[in-house]
């Protein structure tokens, strides 16, 4: 089984303000994506399950789009939402003060499914609030590594959060350019590998919570990321994807799937479908020249693409 992840990430915004949504009316946007999905039978595929996970404005509407369907119209086709609070409401505990945040106990009440965590973009907020507290984090390797330390705590109690709610996970790492740093790529292996370690070791004592649960790996390389930027060839993906799996069965004892999500699109989703050790992506744009745009028929054709290729 493959799956195929899709993140748009602020597309509650219009373009009019701003934003990357086409359509000035955010709502039949977003039900609009929905009822494209299920046109194409991404709700009804076999072989490969889609995720999309929106923005909390849009998680609403999303859901009640989705719940228009019959079962079997959407069996391959759920939704998630962008990360949750690493603090959760409790029977007898605090009651939710946790304003501007998303606990997991309202995901779920929400009807998410599942949790996108510690995607790059979450990584780097975190990352920047702890400099501007101290600005030598980005010159003290120290001090950067205490930072890390901080936020890889932070990224442990969200993905245990969503967990303890039944929820399921995408749980994303990656390297930045710096932290990949110069030089061959045998050079810049044992760097990589080390980025991943610390990562992925917010997974550990997990594995108790996953029993019935999907945890699934999102590899994001931050330096590939964006329009105009060259994503990794095969075999670099290759190599990282065999490396989370070693890490992961070495941290935590269990086979954990991984999706590549540096840029999956159509002009390289069989490439990536050919690589054993990837199990998937992570989409967030379909379309990469100005206007920026995620469309729907952009996605059927990314799938085909990986199908094809993972089918024969």
């Amino acid at each position: 089984m493959r799956h195929i992840f899709v993140n748009l990430k602020r597309f509650d915004v219009p373009r009019s303000l701003g934003g990357i949504c086409p359509n000035e009316d955010v709502s039949a946007w977003t039900r609009s994506v929905i009822d494209a999905a299920v046109e194409a039978k991404l709700g009804r595929m076999e072989d490969v399950e889609v995720t999309f996970f929106f923005p909390e404005s849009m998680v609403p509407v999303a859901l009640a789009q989705h719940a228009r369907y019959n079962a079997d119209a959407v069996r391959s086709l759920t939704i998630g939402c962008q990360s949750v609070f690493r603090k959760d409401v409790q029977p007898g505990g605090n009651f939710g003060a946790f304003t501007t945040n998303l606990p997991a106990a309202a995901a779920k009440a929400m009807g998410c499914r599942w949790a996108l965590i510690a995607h790059s973009e979450e990584r780097a907020d975190k990352h920047e609030i702890l400099c501007a507290y101290d600005p030598q984090i980005l010159e003290d390797p120290k001090k950067a590594n205490q930072a890390y330390a901080a936020e890889d705590g932070i990224f442990a109690q969200e993905v245990t959060r969503a967990l303890e709610r039944g929820m399921d996970v995408v749980f994303c790492v990656g390297e930045t350019a710096a932290e990949r740093g110069d030089g061959r790529f045998e050079e810049q292996k044992p760097r990589i590998i080390d980025v991943l370690k610390r990562q992925l070791g917010a997974l550990k004592g997990t594995e108790a919570l996953l029993e019935g649960r999907q945890l699934w790996i999102g590899y994001e390389p931050v330096w590939a990321i964006g329009p105009g930027k060259t994503p990794p060839d095969a075999p670099y993906i290759a190599f990282v994807s065999d490396a989370i799996k070693k890490i992961l069965r070495e941290e935590i004892g269990m086979d954990i799937p991984v999706v590549y999500g540096g840029g999956l699109k159509k002009e390289n989703a069989a490439a990536i479908s050919a690589v054993d050790t990837v199990d998937g992506g992570l989409v967030a744009l379909t379309k990469f020249t100005q206007p920026v745009a995620f469309e729907p028929a952009g996605l059927k054709e990314i799938i085909d693409e990986y199908m094809e290729e993972y089918e024969r």
